[in-house]
């Protein structure tokens, strides 16, 4: 049986931080511009405050550790002491983090760490009830690159976090040979005998099969993984039987939380949902200064 190397799919770790740095000074100058024209008049640099990060929907939480760097980008006084776990999910308010330092730079990085931690935290809960959908079949569910553009190590991250798990970061990241590069290469035998050549130890080889016959050839090749694009749920059943272990098996396409624990019972190893990142919505967070 044709196994997927360790380094397929990442764990929860957080991204290296200078591709969070990225993220925060981008969007910092996105909101901040040339400076916070209402804190700078009306707050003293002095000033102190002390401030609860409030959680005000159900959900998985997400972000803690971006709220903590955009406010260290600003002011690396600003101290931000958790008071929940990365992960955690929570069915009422809850208070989840206390923060510490001078007001301006507090006030200055409020919404920025808040559009953070909502996209985020909504990313990771999304995740969290597609993985507790599949509970008890032998399916994963993984993310697409359909992320909001300069956010994927972020987003990725919290779909780990909600404990799913992750496909390609990106394009250099493995090989998953698609219905178009099968038209441009010639056919799926060629393009997957083109990728074999080329792949590096631990590169995983996908193929994309619209139907059972193209699988027949996509099993012939060797692929180390074959993409099920738009099958019907008894098609997958058929697909999984006809494949008998040759190959790893992902469902992908007319997916949705209605149907997903339908799909995963069908044996297939993978489900994969771009409604994970694209269509995740946020969950609902607020900064109220305590003194």
């Amino acid at each position: 049986m044709t196994t997927l190397a360790p380094s397929a799919f990442a764990t929860a770790v957080f991204p290296a931080s200078a591709d969070v740095e990225a993220i925060i000074r981008l969007a910092l100058a996105e909101d901040v511009g040339r400076g916070d024209l209402t804190t700078e008049a009306t707050v003293s640099p002095e000033a102190q405050a002390t401030a609860d990060l409030l959680q005000k929907a159900p959900g998985v939480l997400c972000g803690l550790p971006v709220v903590a760097a955009v406010f260290a980008r600003l002011d690396a006084r600003v101290d931000v002491t958790p008071r929940a776990a990365e992960g955690s999910f929570d069915a009422r308010g809850r208070v989840v983090a206390r923060i510490t330092g001078p007001a301006t730079a507090i006030l200055t990085g409020e919404r920025t760490a808040l559009n953070f931690l909502q996209r985020l935290s909504g990313v990771a809960t999304a995740s969290r009830r597609a993985t507790e959908l599949v509970a008890g079949t032998a399916a994963r569910v993984i993310d697409t690159r359909k992320t909001t553009p300069g956010m994927r190590v972020l987003e990725k991250y919290a779909v780990r976090i909600g404990g799913a798990g992750n496909h390609r970061a990106g394009l250099d990241d493995g090989f998953l040979i698609k219905e178009n590069h099968i038209r441009a290469a010639g056919g799926i035998t060629h393009a997957v005998r083109a990728a074999q050549r080329r792949a590096a130890p631990g590169h995983v080889v996908e193929v994309e099969v619209t139907n059972l016959g193209e699988l027949d050839e996509a099993i012939s090749t060797g692929a180390a993984l074959i993409l099920l694009d738009n099958f019907s749920v008894a098609d997958m059943r058929a697909a999984v039987a006809h494949t008998a272990g040759l190959a790893r098996l992902e469902a992908s396409g007319g997916i949705s939380l209605d149907n997903l624990a339908e799909v995963a019972r069908t044996g297939v190893d993978f489900v994969s949902l771009g409604a994970l990142t694209h269509s995740a919505g946020v969950l609902d967070f607020s900064l109220e200064f305590v003194s």
